[in-house]
């Protein structure tokens, strides 16, 4: 089985109480991430992992797998990702005997994402054998210019782009428009290669793609003006 799909979707959440079970459109954004997955023809089975018996009550409405509760371990707010993906290709590959090449993760927080953001994902990462493919987006600031950093010595602001000028000989820039292009990091889609997230403790050691997704597409919701932004987009 060379892709499956894995909703990582965690009970506690200190923004926003409930988060993945918010209501959006006829659904929820987590019942709306699982029929997102339906959608890829590419994607052979679908899981969710949780700790909460709520989210796993709502994935199975959905007809999503939830083959085990996530340790608390590694469903606190300061747990790195990367730790719940390699329990869960672990529990696949000893309880269920399944190996796949890739997994897709669709985090629910990030409803607005098109069907087709995803297949590009997951294109991209099979053609040129990826590590890893996140989407991201145009960030609206660039730390080379008018970015504060606050200093840990003695609270003190100072220029972001100071800092790289001294590290990496990095000239001072006066325009926007002269700056080096950056970009967010969205929560739209990720694709990895199990082999090298078993392998590794940090997601951009291996090789890695992307994809630009639109920011109209790139909503992550953390709070509650997050939603709130999301309701009004979603009526359009």
């Amino acid at each position: 089985m060379s892709t499956i799909c894995f909703i990582f979707a965690r009970g506690g959440s200190k923004g926003l109480k409930n988060k993945n079970l918010l209501k959006f459109r006829e659904t929820t954004l987590l019942g709306n991430a699982i029929k997102q997955a339906k959608n890829i023809k590419k994607i052979k089975k679908i899981f969710v992992s949780t700790d909460s018996k709520m989210i796993k009550k709502e994935a199975l409405k959905y007809k999503a797998e939830v083959p085990f509760l996530r340790p608390k371990s590694l469903s606190s707010d300061r747990s790195p990702e990367i730790l719940s993906w390699k329990h869960a290709i672990k529990y696949l590959k000893d309880k269920l005997n399944l190996n796949p090449e890739y997994i897709v993760s669709l985090p629910t927080t990030s409803p607005l994402r098109s069907i087709k953001d995803i297949q590009k994902c997951i294109n991209l990462a099979k053609n040129k054998k990826l590590d890893l493919v996140v989407g991201v987006s145009k960030a609206s600031k660039n730390p080379f210019f008018n970015m504060l950093l606050k200093t840990k010595s003695d609270g003190s602001l100072v220029e972001f782009s100071s800092i790289f000028k001294k590290k990496y000989k990095q000239k001072k820039y006066f325009r926007r428009q002269d700056t080096p292009e950056v970009f967010n990091i969205t929560t739209a889609c990720y694709v990895f290669k199990t082999k090298f997230i078993m392998s590794s403790k940090s997601l951009f050691t291996g090789k890695l793609g992307y994809i630009i997704i639109p920011k109209e597409r790139a909503l992550d919701i953390d709070d509650s003006f997050d939603y709130k932004v999301l309701s009004l987009l979603s009526k359009k």
